[in-house]
């Protein structure tokens, strides 16, 4: 009860905001609203004091400037709608993907206090230099820039001992005092939410919002804890290693904790100063194409994404490397699914519809009782514009409300396991496009995906399957071999205990019948006694 109280007040707080930036619109979308909603619907507005004109403001504007005042969840939130066309539209879509996430930075004490306090020594000892001006500042984290002194050895004929001092350049990404506390509040408000839209508004339950929360908030439990992000960029350094177009940072695992990340400087451009690569020298379109290539290697060969590839968190060294930093929202797919998404992706290529088609059902995203033949002329309709054409005519977002449109048509359920996906193949295109607008995401994709195909689902691949397939369940055999020789010796035993207990309660039995024949004879003579007695 006090939860629902504070989830009321809290609820009101916020409708407020929105009242004073015009944003309660989508409140007019739904069928049915309980009554308190309703009311505040058309009262609300009187106690929005300091409104903003946002006469000239789309939707989606309007909205995206509500959810920035409202602070870091609400951006998140945001975030996480702009790849939700099904829910929001097309045109909101394209607003709130231009929702940034930049908040004031907080204050250098509180910075220093976190630094030394997580990482268990003062700041000049662990730092040679440390900037106490932030060069960011998000709803989550905010970044310094540093300097490590570290000595080297610098042997000479003279000296064999002697060292050199070295200066090494990092960037040091600090948590936002409360900031867990904040997120674990509002988070509890979007369940809460989530719950009370698919119980008034059933039609949208085949959407999951409430799963759609849980991920967001899996999410944001990875962002809040500053090693798995480290983990995450030492994995993908990993997974690219000897890659000379494209690199990760460094970690400095002596200076990262749970609040704390250290990590080499990226001395580079960024890929948003077109300006300043063209002045560089750098190959827009061949960086274009390594955008896309690099996207497409992380998703389908590695099954780990980084998942918030967009132009302020990409640079161009000197050398013309990509180079990537914040890895804080990371994606995964299966095996499984990567096998779904390469094999739908080529047969749109080819212009494949029917299979296209066919692969939704087996991965059983659309249900088995709708008409195949309906659902590949669907697929048709989608992929057609897309071949031939260059990107700057076709908007890879405008696809994706095509595909949630057709989804809602064939009852298929929203798979928040590719949410964020979609949200990166969209942030991918956006940047590759950028850099070349003449850039095809599709036909620049077709080759790595039809290596990656053939590497993984041709005959070789189906027979290295199979024959790895059978190796595990050789490896499993000793297991079930054992498990099999305990169920049967428990059986012996049970049926050991059971004939034992039979045989106790025969000779019970014997041991009864005796008894009662005993006294049955006694009482049998008693009454042949009674009887002569009386005869005399």
């Amino acid at each position: 009860m006090i939860r629902m109280v504070h989830n009321f007040l809290r609820l009101f707080a916020i409708a407020r905001t929105l009242a004073r930036h015009d944003a309660l619109f989508f409140l007019d979308r739904f069928e049915r609203l309980p009554l308190i909603i309703k009311v505040g619907r058309r009262f609300l507005p009187l106690f929005a004091v300091g409104a903003r004109s946002g006469g000239n403001l789309r939707d989606g504007e309007r909205l995206a400037n509500a959810l920035q005042e409202l602070g870091p969840s609400f951006i998140k939130l945001g975030q996480a709608l702009s790849v939700r066309a099904d829910l929001i539209g097309e045109e909101m879509v394209l607003d709130l993907a231009n929702l940034r996430d930049r908040l004031p930075p907080f204050p250098f004490e509180e910075a220093k206090k976190s630094v030394e306090y997580e990482l268990g020594a003062p700041l000049d000892v662990l730092f040679h230099e440390f900037d106490p001006v932030p060069v960011a500042a998000a709803s989550i984290a905010q970044v310094h820039f540093a300097t490590v002194r570290e000595e080297i050895p610098a042997p000479t004929e003279e000296n064999l001992d002697a060292k050199a001092e070295h200066f090494r350049k990092v960037a040091v990404k600090i948590l936002r005092p409360g900031i867990e506390r904040a997120f674990e509040r509002d988070l509890q408000l979007f369940f809460w939410l989530a719950s009370l839209a698919e119980r008034y508004q059933p039609h949208v339950r085949r959407l999951r919002l409430g799963k759609v929360v849980e991920t967001m908030a899996d999410s944001v439990e990875l962002e809040m804890d500053l090693r798995m992000e480290a983990a995450a960029a030492a994995e993908m350094a990993e997974n690219f290693e000897g890659d000379p177009d494209f690199g990760v940072p460094e970690i400095d695992w002596q200076r990262t904790g749970r609040r704390v990340m250290t990590q080499s400087r990226v001395d580079g451009i960024s890929v948003s100063r077109k300006e300043e690569l063209v002045a560089a020298g750098h190959d827009l379109k061949a960086l274009s194409d390594n955008v896309i290539r690099v996207f497409l290697h992380q998703v389908l060969r590695d099954g780990f994404f980084h998942a918030d590839m967009h132009h302020g968190n990409l640079f161009v060294t000197e050398d013309g490397r990509l180079v990537a930093v914040d890895f804080g929202i990371m994606g995964r797919m299966s095996r499984e699914t990567r096998l779904f998404m390469a094999e739908m992706l080529h047969a749109f290529l080819i212009g494949d519809y029917r299979r296209a088609a066919e692969v939704h059902f087996e991965a059983g995203y659309v249900p088995p009782h709708k008409s195949l033949d309906s659902f590949t002329q669907a697929c048709r309709s989608i992929g057609e514009p897309i071949l031939g054409r260059p990107v700057s005519e076709i908007s890879i977002a405008r696809l994706l409300v095509q595909l949630f449109q057709i989804t809602e048509t064939f009852e298929m359920e929203t798979q928040p396991q590719l949410l964020l996906l979609q949200k990166t193949m969209v942030t991918a295109e956006g940047v590759a496009q950028s850099l070349n607008p003449d850039v095809n995401f599709w036909e620049a994709a077709q080759p790595i995906v039809a290596i990656w195909m053939r590497e993984n689902m041709g005959p070789e691949a189906q027979a290295a399957e199979i024959v790895k397939d059978g190796m595990r369940l050789l490896r499993k055999i000793p297991a079930i071999v054992s498990r099999a020789d305990r169920i049967l010796k428990d059986f012996e035993a049970r049926e050991a205990e059971m004939e034992l207990a039979a045989e106790e309660a025969g000779q019970g039995i014997e041991r009864w019948a005796h008894s009662l024949w005993l006294a049955g004879g006694i009482v049998l003579g008693g009454v042949i006694v009674y009887l002569v007695m009386l005869a005399n």
